[in-house]
């Protein structure tokens, strides 16, 4: 894969850079006290999509309102008592970021940029509080007209759109689904299947999450947005799904019947159609047609293989259904001429919910510790007097806010602090050896090109787009470029060192008070998934089914990355837990339309299934699920298959499911009239 710099990057790269010049111009023009903050506040907001420009500017422009409108309050009124002002940004900067945390859309922009503006604006200005909002008004006024100048070139000069970059990256995006699918279909050997495809689709379906966030800020995307929230509903969906076929057909191989050759024949063409290109809706028809042709009618004489095959075949139909909806969708969004008005085929479960999964005691102890971490930095500035050393606690906030929401922020504040040492070297270089030189503003121009036309390069590089934003905004920070030149070496070494201390500082405060990372938010996050199983089965807010799937992927593509970040699944794999609350959800919903028998031996296996849960949760590891779980469930698959309805195949496919998730490897049953043996 080509890491280099592409031609639209480079033009992305000019874009800024046009931007920022145009922006320290104007900053220059209107006589703000320090327009190289404008500048910098380009190199903030732009990114190559000019709706993700547009939301980032927005955004920052509140943030920054609501920042500076906070330290013009609370400075004046505490400024003679140092503990309790220090109190009180450190208490603002914590609940501000915790805000942050709650909202994982561009909105959280505001009260992160907010969190961290307060102490920037109010700690350099408690020598002279008379002159607060002076200083608030002046940093608001470089910032927008940063955000302006970034906002109005990203708009008119080769806008970067985003929904052909949600049309260009589906293809994509579906190439990780039919690589999993072709893993799930294939003839492996049992275990044989690669997690790798999985682990992709889930990520993928955070970067849509990101993309479609980003739609609304674009014009005339109403549709576009709908078709990608929809499609993002059925990658979703597409989750579990596969994962139930892969477990369900490698149960099958290792049965004495193996898979019948019709459903071999199926699940050969299902993975060929999906690895076409084209969406070919004529062979979904046939698929579905041939899948209703080789589906067994219940009756009492079937047997365990046979009810394994059934759920391959219900989980085959909804993986065609799945497949041909997002087929259509990508027409959609690539404003194919040829698609025809949305119409989606899959509609046995709902695809969309608001639920979210929040582990608010990491969120509290993130923020508490960002928090502490402002408050302690000020103490230590107050104790040792240090002229300059607003500059260290600012830096340190601002480092401290930035990576909050990381498992593990303390290699992210190390890189912090490492590009923050090299953006000072560079702004030297540039401030004493090559601005001198400049005697008008085309030549400053000129001299800074070079530097920031590469930096500018790397930032749509994901690989490199934290040190890229580090350097380009640092740089232009350190270099505190002015109406004139009036560089004093004392001054700038001693500015810039304080906001090396400040990341130095808030390094070590990390490493102090965040030694746990990953495994600990791994552990909390599949307790939370074992939790919210035994309250599912124990029917508490199961009739909110949307929310609960939603809350469950949502979870999913949390702990996924963690897994595989960990290389650590002996407690579970994320999708096993997934498998089984759609089973349970299941159960609860068609429950109500089952009597008698059948209605009794389900509300046994819920009961099964939230005290198996519970146990999880309760113990200090994981215990296997009971044998008498297995019977319960077993007795009720025998009792559904002694009906031929829709409600009890669905029942059976569930209950299956469940036995298949939960005790993986067991040896079948036979069935007679609704015993099992």
């Amino acid at each position: 894969m080509n890491h280099w710099p592409s031609p639209r990057d480079w033009l992305f790269s000019f874009k800024v850079f046009f931007a920022s010049m145009l922006a320290l111009y104007v900053a220059l023009a209107l006589g703000l006290p320090r327009p190289y903050w404008a500048m910098a506040a380009v190199y903030v907001v732009s990114h190559p999509l000019t709706g993700a420009t547009r939301s980032k500017a927005l955004y920052r422009a509140l943030g920054t309102l609501l920042g500076a409108s906070a330290a013009v309050v609370i400075v004046p009124v505490l400024v003679n008592a140092p503990v309790l002002l220090s109190a009180a940004i450190g208490l603002w900067t914590g609940a501000l970021l915790y805000f942050s945390l709650l909202d994982r859309t561009p909105r959280s922009y505001v009260f992160m940029l907010a969190a961290y503006t307060l102490p920037m604006i109010a700690l350099p200005s408690v020598n002279n509080p008379q002159a607060v909002f002076d200083i608030a008004s002046a940093r608001t006024q470089e910032i927008l007209v940063g955000i302006v100048c970034a906002s109005l070139v990203a708009a008119l000069v080769f806008p970067g759109k985003v929904a052909p970059v949600i049309s260009a990256r589906t293809g994509a995006w579906l190439r990780d689904a039919a690589s999993w699918a072709a893993d799930a279909l294939s003839p492996v050997k049992d275990g044989a299947a690669h997690p790798a495809s999985r682990h992709r689709l889930a990520a993928d379906i955070l970067a849509l999450d990101q993309l479609i966030s980003q739609l609304a800020y674009d014009p005339e995307t109403t549709e576009t947005v709908s078709y990608a929230k929809e499609l993002r509903g059925r990658m979703s969906m597409l989750l579990p799904v596969l994962s139930s076929l892969t477990e369900i057909t490698q149960t099958l191989r290792r049965q004495e019947g193996g898979l019948s050759d019709d459903l071999q024949g199926l699940m050969r063409d299902v993975a060929a159609w999906m690895q076409t290109a084209l969406p070919a809706f004529n062979e979904a028809d046939d698929l579905r047609a041939r899948l209703n042709a080789t589906e067994q009618i219940l009756h009492t004489d079937l047997d365990w293989h046979d009810a394994l095959s059934i759920n391959a075949h219900s989980r085959l139909r909804s993986l065609v259904d799945l497949w041909q909806d997002c087929l259509h969708l990508q027409q959609l969004l690539a404003n194919d001429p040829k698609a025809q008005a949305w119409a989606p085929v899959y509609q046995r479960r709902e695809v969309a919910g608001g639920g979210r999964h929040y582990d608010h005691g990491m969120m509290l102890f993130s923020t508490v510790s960002a928090a502490l971490a402002v408050f302690t930095g000020c103490m230590i500035w107050i104790g040792m007097g240090w002229e300059d050393g607003a500059g260290a606690v600012v830096l340190g906030a601002v480092a401290s806010c930035f990576f909050a929401a990381m498992d593990e922020p303390a290699p992210m504040i190390r890189m912090f602090f490492t590009w923050t040492l090299v953006s000072i070297a560079l702004s030297g270089v540039l401030m004493f050896l090559i601005i001198p030189a400049a005697h008008e503003f085309e030549t400053l121009v000129a001299m800074l090109a070079i530097p920031f036309l590469i930096i500018g390069t790397l930032i749509p590089l994901p690989r490199f787009n934290m040190i890229a934003m580090l350097m380009s905004v640092n740089t232009a920070t350190f270099l505190g470029i002015q109406g004139a030149y009036d560089a004093n070496f004392t001054s700038f070494f001693n500015g810039n060192i304080a906001g090396a201390a400040g990341a130095v500082f808030a390094l070590t405060w990390t490493l102090v008070t965040r030694p746990f990372g990953t495994k600990l938010a791994t552990h909390r996050l599949v307790h939370s998934s074992w939790q919210d199983l035994a309250n599912t089965a124990a029917g508490h807010d199961a009739k909110d089914y949307a929310r609960l799937s939603a809350r469950m992927l949502d979870r999913l593509g949390q702990l996924v990355p963690r897994l595989a970040a960990n290389a650590d699944d002996r407690q579970t794999d994320g999708f096993k837990e997934l498998r089984v609350g759609y089973s349970a959800l299941e159960l609860q919903r068609d429950e109500l339309e089952l009597s008698g028998d059948i209605h009794g031996a389900i509300e046994q296996v819920l009961d099964g299934i939230a005290q198996h849960y519970q146990d999880c949760v309760d113990k200090p590891s994981a215990p296997h699920a009971p044998e008498a779980l297995k019977s319960s469930i077993d007795m009720a698959i025998g009792y559904t298959l002694t009906q031929a309805d829709q409600i009890s195949r669905e029942a059976l496919n569930a209950l299956v499911e469940l036995r298949v998730s939960l005790f993986p490897g067991a040896a079948g049953f036979k069935s007679c009239g609704g015993e099992v043996t």
